[in-house]
């Protein structure tokens, strides 16, 4: 049963009047947690919205901005809770998400806990916001490198249907957490220095001035990560066309922050470069460039294109180069603009499941 068989419906129930609706962020002390705050302070939902910081019990405690996050444990009162935006990990989520779906809050969950449910909406806010109205309590955020190449291929998807993808990804070591940045950092300082590099211990191999072949793990019997699994579902849920044949590459550079993605595509009608173009030029949160890097879009939460170009082996083939702060777009931001795109619609709540008959009040 899917973890959301026991939702009244999408944007179900009466909206609860409140002066401040209250938005909570699960794993608010994580690398994305810490994003997800910035971008709510960046956009003045911190100044309209009580915000509700919950964490592991180790970081309990700790303030932020003037406020102290709670440990997200049995204690925990999640009442009354607008919206909850989720960075704490797939297993998190599976336990906490229904949770807080059941005391009445609408999640966004950026882990990969409920992307394959079919219940569960997967949304870019650019690209299918319409899915939004069908959400039974949980919506799900793509992943990183997913959500950037969304916001690229939409438009050209809309104009003349792709029938074939072919994207190879260059992912920076923020993507992995914390501790991978650390590893980075210590092994490309050790290297400079001429010291002893210290050994892998997130990685399978050294990053620092390194490229490692393969971003994610492997399921056993499988000859694809999960990061390319991942990219290779996703696309055709949001793009809403099963039809699209994906091939991903999924690969680990030693960046910081930004992935970057080499993408060919073979269009089912056929797309004129100059209108391919003016449909990027013209798309939301999108940016035509000539040549994007990732320090260039580092703190940014647009998607930066460029390297556009006719793929001379095939009549209506395309390629191009994609690059998105992984941390803002890639997961932050989006949550935080489906946030506001629920709040928009004047009804960010749903009811909660009714109390058990004879249950105290």
């Amino acid at each position: 049963m899917s973890a959301t068989a026991s939702a009244a419906g999408p944007l179900a129930g009466s909206v609860e009047q409140r002066h401040r609706p209250r938005i909570a962020v699960v794993g608010a002390t994580g690398t994305v947690g810490t994003v997800m705050l910035q971008c709510l302070a960046e956009r003045g939902l911190d100044r309209d919205h009580e915000l509700v910081l919950f964490a592991s019990e180790r970081s309990a405690g700790r303030v932020i901005g003037g406020r102290t996050v709670q440990a997200l444990e049995e204690r925990a009162d999640l009442r009354g809770i607008d919206i909850a935006l989720f960075s704490a990990g797939a297993g998190t989520s599976r336990t906490w998400a229904p949770r807080f779906v059941d005391a009445g809050a609408t999640v966004i969950d950026n882990s990969s806990a409920f992307r394959r449910d079919p219940d569960v909406p997967l949304v870019v806010a650019e690209v299918n916001p319409h899915a939004l109205a069908r959400h039974r309590g949980l919506i799900a955020n793509p992943n990183c490198s997913t959500m950037q190449l969304m916001v690229a291929l939409a438009p050209i998807h809309r104009a003349a249907g792709i029938d074939r993808l072919i994207v190879s990804t260059y992912q920076s070591v923020s993507g992995t957490g914390r501790r991978a940045l650390e590893e980075l950092d210590a092994q490309a300082r050790a290297a400079l220095a001429s010291e002893p590099v210290p050994p892998p211990a997130v990685y399978p191999d050294q990053i620092a001035f390194n490229v490692i072949g393969a971003a994610g793990s492997f399921a056993d019997g499988d000859d694809h990560t999960d990061e390319e699994r991942k990219m290779m579902f996703e696309t055709t849920k949001i793009l809403e066309d099963e039809r699209i044949a994906v091939a991903v590459t999924c690969v680990r550079v030693p960046v910081r922050v930004g992935h970057s993605e080499s993408v060919n595509l073979e269009t089912r009608e056929h797309l004129p470069l100059d209108r391919a173009r003016e449909l990027l030029a013209s798309a939301p949160g999108l940016v035509l460039t000539d040549v994007p890097s990732p320090l260039g879009c580092e703190g940014r939460d647009e998607v930066f294109v460029g390297r556009l170009r006719r793929d001379q082996t095939h009549p209506n083939g395309l390629a191009m180069f994609v690059v998105a702060d992984n941390l803002r777009k890639g997961a932050a931001t989006n949550a935080v603009q489906l946030a506001e795109l629920l709040l928009a619609s004047d009804q960010p709540r749903r009811r909660p499941a009714p109390a058990p008959a004879g249950a105290g009040g």
